[in-house]
């Protein structure tokens, strides 16, 4: 598939976006600037800017803790302030979760974001129940559960498929498959290396994607996104990526696939030929467009900085929906 130049500049921008945030996040986190634990989605930008594209802030998504690329495009394109995703992880007021949430609960169901959980997979449940009710409201909305390969392992992954397959849910998985949970290789962490494997038999679409190539992974989503909405049951995706983070001082990876990912099946690198290749664009326009990219995240960190942290008094507000803790 190609796409036009504008769609594949828009994306471009986006993969852009989402590698400046978590890039100028890493930063911060080091220099002391962002609580919490910090799990980037460097290398995985294309997954997260094909869904981006296509969910509406009427859909839902339940993100993982590599998702902040996701959570800041969507509150971007439908509140026009990402630079709150930017304060929640730092702790701020300003924050979508007034700084409550950090990076894995940060959610805003208005632009769609539904939040993860620290107990990776718990919304694979949480994920039916949004999702039947968009079916008994005769809603032609999605809601997409956002899982790494590691999720796999747990229980409610089959359940959910289970259920979403029984009552032809709304659902649709979207799993990026990175390799490694944690440190695990996905071949030695589950009996095949192909998750749709594991998926197939509960008997809904299962597809493998190239998660670096956008166009690819733009025109997978759009199909399963179309055929959910028509009203045909759950969907499975399989994005097959890499993420640049590793999880201790040093690299345990083998060069050579460190090589591959990161040098020759970079999706913004891939997405930057693409573009170039179609003759409209030279490479000073996407420079400018980097540029100003970079720009606007480093206004984000600067607002988030300048926040104030939270009022230690609301601490117990919002905290269940519906009453407030006694102090």
């Amino acid at each position: 598939m190609t796409l036009d130049i504008e769609t594949l500049v828009d994306l471009y921008r986006d993969m852009w976006l989402i590698r400046a945030f978590e890039f100028g996040l890493e930063r911060e986190f080091k220099k002391g600037n962002v609580p919490g634990m910090l799990h980037t989605g460097v290398g995985q930008e294309a997954t997260q800017a094909a869904l981006a594209a296509h969910l509406q802030a009427s859909d839902a998504f339940f993100p993982d803790h590599r998702c902040h690329g996701i959570n800041a495009l969507a509150q971007e394109k439908h509140q026009g302030d990402g630079e709150r995703i930017m304060a929640e992880l730092f702790g701020r007021a300003t924050g979508v979760c007034s700084g409550k949430g950090g990076s894995l609960h940060s959610a805003n169901p208005k632009v769609g974001n539904f939040g993860d959980n620290a107990v990776e997979g718990s919304y694979m449940a949480t994920v039916l129940g949004v999702a039947l009710a968009y079916q008994m409201r005769g809603q032609p909305n999605v809601a997409c559960c956002i899982i790494g390969d590691g999720t796999v392992g747990r229980g409610e992954f089959h359940e959910s498929l289970n259920m979403a397959a029984i009552w032809k849910l709304p659902v649709l998985y979207a799993l990026v498959n990175n390799g490694y949970a944690i440190s695990m290789p996905v071949g030695k962490g589950h009996a095949s290396a192909d998750i749709v494997d594991l998926a197939r038999g509960y008997g809904m679409p299962c597809v493998i994607v190239d998660g670096n190539d956008i166009e690819l992974a733009y025109a997978e989503v759009q199909k399963a996104i179309d055929y959910i909405r028509a009203g045909n049951g759950p969907y499975f995706l399989e994005f097959k990526t890499w993420r640049w983070q590793g999880l201790f001082s040093g690299e345990f990876r083998p060069a050579e696939e460190v090589k591959y990912w990161k040098e020759d099946h970079d999706p913004i690198k891939l997405a930057r030929a693409k573009i170039l290749a179609q003759g409209k664009l030279a490479a000073e326009d996407l420079e400018r467009l980097e540029a100003e990219v970079k720009a606007e995240i480093e206004a984000w960190i600067d607002f988030a900085k300048a926040s104030p942290m939270p009022d230690p008094a609301k601490a117990t507000a919002n905290v269940y929906v519906g009453w407030e803790v006694a102090a």
